[in-house]
């Protein structure tokens, strides 16, 4: 009887037993259970910060000051010196050109006195004397069309001309638009406002149409080839025009000066009275980036 108790006694202490240990279980698995929603809120929160839009880039202005002068002694003595600057800004949906220059050179020489008189005079006299200006804002209405207004202001008295301004809006499209090189063709129209030195007329206005061509290739981040023509004839009397044509090469010493020479060519159909058609000039000079 005794063993029977002892049996009766064990087994009703293991049925206690059992719902413990049960119950200990179902705990274990809710402590489980939060620790696993912790973590899945965690992972929400970094999601979250990574779809953070990022801060836009600004975009500032480029700019470069050019100076270039040319020396000769002997005979005859000459000196031409040349300086412009030029300043750009290419963002997304607008890009901005802005520059000014001249150029002004003159030529001394010696000239015997006539007989009977003995000894020789210095004669000079100017032979480049111009200033100019611009200015241009594209607006792009896809990557590579885009439309534009343009003004130029030019002085020149060698060739006789006083004072001409031209202004007018015009579209372009970039035939190649990649990181080392850039082709683009510009069309518009304008309207010419002009006076020339020693005319009998006041001044002469007239709408014109503008024709132009940019060519720019990067070899390295140290040197480029750069190349523009421009044709701007009168609109009722096409045989009036400017053909104004630039080419140039440029290489970079440091990360701030360059050295580049380039040929400046200006051909003017119809000319000042007295005044040949065709001016160029080859420039070589030292370039200050900032």
């Amino acid at each position: 009887m005794k063993s029977c108790f002892k049996i009766i006694a064990a087994a009703g202490i293991l049925a206690a037993c059992v719902p413990a240990l049960r119950a200990e279980t179902s705990v274990t698995n809710v402590v489980t259970i939060l620790v696993t929603n912790v973590v899945t809120i965690t992972n929400v929160v970094v999601a979250a910060s990574a779809l953070a839009p990022a801060a836009p880039v600004k975009i500032s202005w480029q700019s470069a000051v050019s100076a270039g002068l040319t020396l000769t002694r002997g005979n005859s003595q000459s000196m031409l010196f040349t300086a412009d600057i030029l300043t750009e800004k290419k963002a997304k949906e607008n890009e901005y050109s802005l520059g000014a220059g001249l150029s002004y050179g003159n030529q001394s020489s010696l000239q015997n006195l006539p007989s009977p008189f003995t000894g020789s005079i210095t004669t000079s006299k100017e032979t480049v004397n111009t200033y100019n200006a611009f200015g241009q804002w594209n607006h792009l209405f896809t990557d590579t069309f885009f439309g534009y207004v343009r003004a130029d202001a030019l002085r020149d008295t060698i060739s006789s001309i006083d004072y001409r301004f031209n202004l007018g809006p015009g579209v372009g499209y970039y035939l190649i638009k990649e990181k080392a090189t850039t082709l683009a063709f510009e069309a518009g129209c304008g309207y010419e406002y002009e006076h020339l030195l020693n005319s009998t007329s006041a001044y002469q206005s007239f709408a014109t149409v503008r024709l132009a061509e940019r060519f720019e290739h990067k070899f390295s981040d140290r040197a480029r080839l750069w190349q523009k023509v421009e044709l701007v004839p009168q609109v009722d009397k096409l045989d009036n025009y400017v053909v104004n044509f630039e080419i140039g090469v440029e290489a970079a010493v440091s990360k701030s000066f360059s050295l580049k020479t380039y040929l400046d060519d200006t051909y003017n159909n119809r000319p000042a009275t007295g005044r040949q058609k065709n001016d160029a000039k080859i420039v070589a000079g030292v370039s200050y980036k900032f």
